[in-house]
């Protein structure tokens, strides 16, 4: 029957909650998937491994495995870092068990399989679940989307991170103790430097709250920032050309505009047109969340004035 305007926002918020709610049960279902078929995978390709090395590497592999688990069992921004840091490294372990040895079928069913669940992983709709599952109260939490430079940095030293977890078990399969030694500790070095940086991706969010809005983001604010529901004059998707702050980072795709009925002061760490950071006054500023419209319908759903900019 007809809806009005109101009446399919309030449809568009429950039922991105029902994807929210069913996508990291999606991701543990794809996971066990995943040990499963590795398993088998492995197996071909230790075939001609001692049965040290190959216990090893199977102990090592399955350690990884556990640690997914662990990062997906409990829903907040540390262990979406989790998530997002060990799933992507099991398409990197599962490319290598295929080249070692494994049977076409086995493999490529495990490369398969670690990609899919390398996608939900990365989805939106599993960090808006991790994020908004540590809400307070009333809070709605919507990610943001990483800025481009501290993102193309931050996946360059998990690259590196990933690869030397792999010599690992591959030292470790082929015998070679002191290379497993060195790379292992390569890695436990790199994973305890990284994924304090690497959780800071997973703690920049917008938040709804009963009193306006809030921009935590500690890579391109030095503080957070709070708009009161009676400062916000309107909320859009932001036009091409427009002369808002830009707190994105930058960060590639749709941003969204909030412009204020006052003047609103911003403490900065570094933003396009202020590298040292500082205080910015300001009457409009973007942000990007990674889903916009869900963005724009939440609030709308909470009264706030959202609407076309001009």
């Amino acid at each position: 029957m007809p809806i009005d305007a109101r009446d399919a926002t309030l449809w568009a918020v429950f039922d991105s909650d029902r994807i929210r709610r069913a996508v990291p049960w999606l991701l543990r279902l794809v996971w066990i998937a995943v040990l499963v078929a590795g398993g088998a995978a492995l197996d071909d390709a230790l075939a001609g491994a001692g049965d040290t090395a190959a216990t090893a590497t199977r102990w090592l592999a399955l350690g990884g495995w556990v640690l997914g688990v662990a990062a997906m069992a409990i829903p907040a921004p540390v262990t979406l870092t989790l998530t997002r840091v060990v799933v992507p490294a099991s398409v990197v372990v599962a490319g290598v068990t295929w080249v070692a040895g494994a049977d076409v079928a086995p493999g490529a069913l495990f490369v398969g399989l670690t990609v899919l669940a390398s996608v939900v992983a990365g989805s939106s709709a599993l960090g808006r679940a991790f994020v908004q599952a540590s809400a307070y109260g009333a809070e709605d939490r919507h990610l943001l989307r990483p800025p481009l430079p501290y993102l193309l940095v931050a996946v360059l030293a998990w690259a590196l991170w990933a690869a030397a977890v792999v010599v690992t078990g591959v030292a470790a399969a082929q015998g070679s103790v002191w290379i497993a030694i060195v790379a292992g500790t390569i890695a436990l070095v790199g994973g305890a430097l990284g994924l304090p940086r690497w959780n800071r991706l997973a703690r920049r969010f917008l938040v709804i709250v009963p009193a306006g809005l809030v921009v935590h983001d500690h890579v391109v604010l030095a503080e957070t920032l709070m708009f009161r529901r009676q400062e916000i004059a309107r909320l859009g998707l932001a036009l091409a050309g427009t002369d808002a702050a830009d707190f994105t980072g930058p960060a590639p795709g749709h941003a969204v505009e909030i412009r204020t009925a006052e003047s609103v002061t911003a403490l900065v760490s570094m933003v396009p047109g202020a590298p040292r950071g500082g205080a910015i006054h300001l009457t409009a500023c973007l942000v990007a969340p990674t889903r916009p419209g869900q963005f724009l319908a939440s609030a709308a759903a909470r009264r706030l004035p959202v609407g076309a900019l001009d």
